[in-house]
């Protein structure tokens, strides 16, 4: 069975409703889901699973969560080489520059990208859940 870990961050509840579609997808597919905050994941964490999905939403100037995401994530990078990931979050401005800029990020540390990124602009609706939900699975 393939342990996947859903990481994530959220102020508004956004993506964290992201992280639970996300990890309805693992469990779905046969995987065992653990669904954790940034604050309690570290790079120490990283070869516990066999896939890992990120979540963050869009801050400031379309960027990363800055004060527990991005230190957390950034602490990972050199662990991503070869390791399956998948990315997701919400923005309510912008056009979704983070998440494109976060993508570069990842390949740039080698990590094997699952499928494509998820995003929505506020709360998630049905096909953005949906879409979480894909991106579990294809985690598995």
């Amino acid at each position: 069975m393939s342990k996947i870990a859903v990481v994530y961050w959220s102020g508004t509840g956004n993506t964290e409703a992201m992280a639970g579609a996300v990890a309805e997808g693992v469990t779905g597919a046969g995987g065992e889901a653990s669904l954790l905050t940034a604050a309690e994941f570290d790079p120490s964490l990283v070869d516990s699973f066999d896939a890992i999905a990120f979540g963050c939403p869009s801050m400031g100037s379309e960027e990363l969560e800055e004060s527990e995401f991005a230190p957390m994530f950034e602490s990972c990078e050199p662990k991503l080489k070869g390791k399956k990931i998948a990315l997701f979050g919400s923005y309510g401005w912008g056009d979704g520059e983070w998440m494109r800029t976060w993508e570069e990020t990842c390949r740039g540390d080698g990590a094997e990208l699952a499928c494509e990124p998820v995003i929505c602009n506020e709360a998630p609706d049905e096909d953005a859940l949906s879409a979480c939900q894909a991106l579990g699975k294809a985690l598995v």
